[in-house]
């Protein structure tokens, strides 16, 4: 599709939010349109119930916060995760995991854990998912720096668009560490996840009408500038422009970069009109 061509219109029949300080959309929902102050004591991370116990425990932050939000936007959708294809994306992967094989491997190398290092992967917490919910369904895993949100929703998309849907699109970044949080300067936990499709159904939240332009304008920011400490600085934080407008149930306009050249519009208004 070429910059400034129609695009197409898609609905959000599951929507699911995770930070700290927003643990869960039915929090998430209240903070963010302004009905409710966040919670007083942030959250440590979600519980993972998709994974048995043992590999629960083993599980790093991104495989976590990842299966939490695709369990919770497929149950809030009433679709069956096995049966859902995914788009899962993530800006910079691993960090903590990255600086502890970086550390190990030049102090120690003989003493790398194995299964640290399967975590290393980019598509760890995908696959994660396939596993936690012995699904068969296809699923892609999205890098594309600071543009990463919006490129991972425009694959989704695009998706829904060849394929009909559902699809279910999951976004998350956690927090850096050692030498590698000069560099990535990404803190806390925030991960998003949506159910998105061709045809409304009678879980449908929002209608979202995309197209692509010349980018000539910033991301979108949220709303309510209170709203953005929530998140901050997490690498992830271009997401929250979007789901305080799904919040809201207003008609609005949200952009997000793709590239230096070029931005996906996304045309936000609440379902039923």
């Amino acid at each position: 599709m070429n910059a400034g061509t129609a695009g197409s219109a898609l609905f959000v029949n599951g929507v699911a939010l995770w930070a700290p300080r927003l643990p869960g959309w039915a929090v998430a929902r209240a903070v963010l349109r302004g009905d409710e102050p966040p919670p007083g004591t942030p959250a440590t991370r979600p519980a993972a119930t998709l994974l048995p116990p043992t590999e629960r425990r083993r599980a790093p932050d991104t495989v976590v916060i990842a299966l939490e939000v695709g369990s919770r936007a497929c149950q809030d959708a009433g679709v069956d995760p096995k049966t859902v294809a995914g788009v899962f994306a993530c800006t910079h992967g691993d960090l903590a995991i990255g600086d502890y094989l970086c550390t190990t491997l030049a102090t120690s190398p003989t003493l790398v854990s194995p299964t640290k290092f399967h975590n290393s992967v980019h598509n760890a917490p995908a696959g994660y998912w396939s596993i936690g919910t012995g699904s068969f369904a296809p699923y892609t895993s999205i890098v594309a720096s600071k543009h990463t949100f919006g490129a991972g929703f425009l694959e989704a998309a695009t998706q829904v668009v060849c394929e009909g849907g559902p699809i279910l699109y999951v976004a998350y970044d956690t927090e850096a560490r050692g030498p590698l949080a000069n560099i990535f300067r990404t803190r806390g936990l925030l991960a998003t996840g949506l159910v998105l499709a061709a045809e409304p159904s009678t879980h449908s939240v929002a209608r979202i009408s995309w197209h692509l332009e010349p980018s000539g304008h910033p991301t979108a920011t949220p709303a309510r500038p209170e709203n953005a400490a929530l998140v901050e600085p997490n690498a992830m934080k271009g997401c929250l422009a979007l789901f305080e407008a799904i919040a809201d149930a207003n008609h609005r306009l949200v952009i997000q970069t793709l590239s230096r050249g070029l931005a996906l519009h996304l045309e936000v208004e609440p379902w039923p009109p």
